[in-house]
């Protein structure tokens, strides 16, 4: 099993309740019929999600809660699309 050096600082920030915090100021909200029109999913790290943007291939993440299910504040990859 390989380490995740972002596992504890992911599982503290579900834990404070931060992704219901950031979603509150988001200006985007997507649900996940919305989200998947607009992003390849790679993978999920809760409360992010791994992404590509369809209309420019753009890799980036997204954070995400679970219940109810929404999707927002994508953050293009800067290592991965230079």
């Amino acid at each position: 099993m390989t380490h995740d050096p972002t596992e504890a600082k992911r599982r503290e920030m579900l834990r404070s309740g931060q992704p219901h915090r950031d979603l509150d100021k988001a200006i985007v909200k997507m649900d996940t019929k919305e989200m998947s029109e607009l992003f390849v999913v790679h993978s999920f790290l809760a409360p992010f999600v791994v992404v590509t943007r369809k209309s420019d291939g753009v890799k980036g993440t997204l954070e995400f809660t679970h219940n109810p299910r929404w999707y927002f504040n994508f953050v293009p990859d800067e290592r991965d699309n230079t």
